[in-house]
Parts: structure tokens; sequence; C-alpha cells
């Protein structure tokens, strides 16, 4: 047998007859990204790739537990296959007892199509969108306006297979769209981005015309200074903030008392209500065009993910529900250790409970004074007790007078807790989805609402563009 040959739900059943621990689990992911650049309104690359990577996880029962070891490579060839389930043995044998040690699951029904070849993207996911970029290339030369920016399709298609008998396949499609405006002088930048399972529902022509407009506003220059201002945060700057809560929303750190999320004198914050707007932050791996994987997918051991969980089913779960603190992330041994129930982290994130029928448009049409944010980037933290972030805005802030946009104003650093925005936020919109600016090359799958909030703090005027 090939391995760089054989199918991948191949390469997990012979690399589990090779094993000789006491437990294993095999993770092949097979993955093929096709993507387009441009610049200055013209396609400069494009190309497709293909690749697989194999992870084994080992278990090795001895007198003090369970220990583990983990050895992923990428393009193992038959020869190499065997080496690699002997190096993960090696690694458990030469580990001590594994904190998360936990039986490996079992009793999960098997994918109807992990047989299946693996699913493949080409050059094909752009036969529509590529067409209608041309087309908006066009429109932007004759309007002024140099786009910049890149098209990526990813199709990863994972296969689990563990000595307890789990045999799970996943396949997960990831677009994503980036797509700037320039002016000729480069005195004048705006950004649009899209997250997209197919290029199927992005209008090059509408983020086009959407940064003609922003470009235009960003003729007249006023300058602020820093201080709190009313601001709104458009769905990308929200999940950019939340998708950091949400990476550290630990059931296990939060009740040893290092988050947000511990109660003073001990214990966590669950049922504790956040803020007075009813919104609820869920996940749910079935989500209409934010689809995940429905079962664990761990390659490493760390934070609330562990190796054991391999194959765990994924369930709709509410982490904020109504403004009230609902869910922290668990494993099945932190969950032990804390006392809460057991909810894996899931692939994609959704906020929701604003008004339906309000648009960012409508919020900006009723504010009498107040910022308009365009995205946010290289956000880092501050403080873990409070989750204090600060970070920059980019690509736009406009300030907002009696409903209209009147002009470009200043970059600023921003220093701001999603928990304490959640708490303050006065109005929130509808629901659509978005592109995180900041987190996209880690995580897409996100649905947000523009949010309102009274008093964000911009803590100094930056130069960032």
């Amino acid at each position: 047998m090939s391995a760089r040959t054989s199918r991948p739900h191949e390469i997990v059943e012979r690399a589990l007859e090779l094993s000789r621990a006491d437990g294993c689990v095999v993770i092949a992911d097979e993955e093929s990204t096709a993507n387009l650049r441009w610049a200055g309104n013209a396609l400069t690359t494009n190309g497709v790739t293909r690749g697989r990577t194999l992870t084994v996880v080992a278990t090795v029962d001895g007198r003090e537990g369970t220990a583990s070891g983990v050895v992923s490579r990428s393009a193992v060839t038959a020869d190499e296959l065997e080496p690699l389930v002997r190096a993960a043995e090696a690694a458990a044998r030469g580990a001590g007892p594994a904190e998360d040690a936990q039986p490996l699951v079992t009793d999960v029904p098997a994918s109807p199509d992990f047989t299946d070849a693996p699913a493949e993207t080409s050059s094909a996911v752009f036969a529509d969108f590529a067409p209608a970029l041309g087309e908006a290339f066009a429109r932007a030369r004759a309007g002024g306006r140099e786009l910049y920016g890149f098209a990526n399709h990813e199709l990863t298609s994972t296969y689990v297979g563990t000595s307890t008998g789990l045999r799970l396949r996943h396949d997960q499609p990831n677009g994503t769209l980036e797509l700037n405006a320039k002016s000729p002088d480069r005195s004048r930048s705006a950004w649009a981005g899209r997250a997209t399972r197919d290029f199927k529902d992005v209008d090059p022509a509408a983020l086009d015309a959407e940064l003609a407009v922003r470009l235009g506003w960003a003729e007249r220059r006023v300058e602020l200074p820093a201080g709190r201002y009313e601001t709104l945060l458009p769905p990308t700057a929200v999940a950019d903030l939340l998708i950091y809560q949400f990476w550290s929303a630990s059931g296990r750190d939060a009740a040893e008392g290092r988050t947000v999320f511990s109660k003073p004198g001990g214990g966590t914050r669950l049922g504790e209500r956040l803020g007075e707007l009813p919104l609820t932050l869920r996940s749910d791996p079935h989500e209409p065009g934010l689809e995940c994987a429905p079962f664990m997918v761990a390659h490493s051991s760390g934070g609330d993910q562990s190796v054991f969980d391999n194959g765990l089913p994924v369930t709709a779960t509410d982490w904020v529900r109504a403004g009230e603190l609902h869910r922290l992330t668990t494993t099945r041994h932190s969950a032990g250790l804390t006392g809460l129930p057991v909810a894996p982290a899931v692939g994609n994130l959704v906020l929701d409970g604003g008004d339906p029928h309000r648009s960012l448009e409508d919020m900006v049409a009723g504010t009498s004074r107040g910022l308009l944010l365009t995205c946010l980037w290289y956000i880092r933290e501050v403080d873990p007790a409070t989750l204090l972030l600060t970070g920059l805005t980019r690509d736009g802030v406009y300030l907002v007078e009696d409903g209209e946009v009147v002009g470009e104003v200043n970059n600023f650093r921003f220093n701001e807790s999603p928990v304490s925005l959640l708490g303050r936020a006065t109005e929130a919109g509808r629901t659509e989805k978005t592109l995180p600016r900041e987190w996209g090359d880690w995580f897409t799958r996100a649905a947000m609402p523009a949010l309102r909030v009274p008093d964000f703090n911009m803590s100094s005027v930056s130069q960032g563009v």
C-alpha cells in the first residue's frame, strides 16, 4: 500500500492495525486550497495546493496512570507510517501520566461517508466570482479607486479513527475574501471582508460600492482627541472581541480564580447577568451557513481541549443566554474537576437577540453624534482578570453627526473588555454572517450584530491606517 496514493480512511485503518499501544487515535486531514490575489485592479497570482497531515495519539496505561504521546507529520509515505506510529508510542512511554487522561470515547455512530474519497476544492470555486471581480476592477478603475486583496478557499476532509471503534469524518469548507480600496495617492483606504463556504454568496460589485462610499466619506478629515465616544461597532469588530472572549471562557481557569469569569471568593460567575440587553452568545455545529464538525477533533491537549476527547459529540450550546452567563468551556476532565457540565468548544460563534429589522445603516441614522468603526486589529490581552484588551482601529473611523457620516477621523488605540462591552451596550442590530478581521486566519464562522456602546474607550490617538 502506498500512503501517498491510498485513501485517507485506508491510512487511518493501517495505522490503527500497526498500533501496539493500549489505546490509539488516528486523525488524517486532507486539505486542498485555491486562491486568487490582486493589486491595482488586476489579478496577480492564483493557485491550487493539496496536502495531507497525519496525527497519531498513542495512550499507554501504567501503574501511575495513563500517558499519551502525540506525533503529527505531513506527506507521510507508506514507509514512514509505521515509524510514525512507533514515535507516538515512544512519546507516550516517555511521558508521565497525562493529567487529562480519560477513557477513549466509544459508542458514536460511524460517519456513513467514512470510506469515501476526500472532498477537494479547485479553481472552479471562483467560476462566478472571478468574472464579477473583473467587472468590479473596471468600475473601480473608472471611479478612480484601486482594489487590492485576496480570495482563499480551503476544503479539509478530516478522518478520525480510534482503537475503541470510532470511524468519523467531516468535510469543512472555509472561504475568505478581503477587499481593500485605496485612493490613487494612497491617502485614503477602506476595507471589507466576507466569510463564505463556496463564494456563491459574495458580490464583488456590492463590496466595491460599499468601499467607494467609505472612500468618499474620507475626503473630509477631522482630527479628534482620545476619549470615550458613543461608538457603533460593526459585526466584524464585535466578532473579533467576542471570539477572544470565547477563547478565554475556560471553565477550569474560571473555577481556579484566574479569569474574568471567576467569582470573587471562589467559584464561577455562571448564572450571573452580564448585561441588560437580552443577547445570547451561542454555538451550534449545525448552524445554517456556519456548519462545523459535530464532534471533537483535538490534535493536542491544552487549554480546554483534550486528545482523549477525540470523537466526543459536540452539540448546540448557549454560552450567554439572554444576557446571563450560562456555560463555560470544559473537557470531560476539567468538567470532572470543577463540577461543571461537559461543554466542548465549538467551531462557530453567533450573537443574537438584537433587533432583526435594524441594520447598521439604521443605527447610523439614529446617532446624534458618535463614531462608526470599520474594523479592529492587533488585539492583545492586557488583564485576564477583567479580560481587558487593547488594539487599534483600522481602515476607517468615521464621525457621525445628526444621523449622517460627515468625515473620517484619525485612528485610535482602544482599551476595552468584551465582557464589559456586553454589559454597557445599549443597542444591538440584526445578526449577520461576518469575517473577523483580526482572527480571520483562525476563526471565520461567526455571525454578529452591530452594537452601540455609549462610552467606548479610545485610550490614545494612533497613527495607524
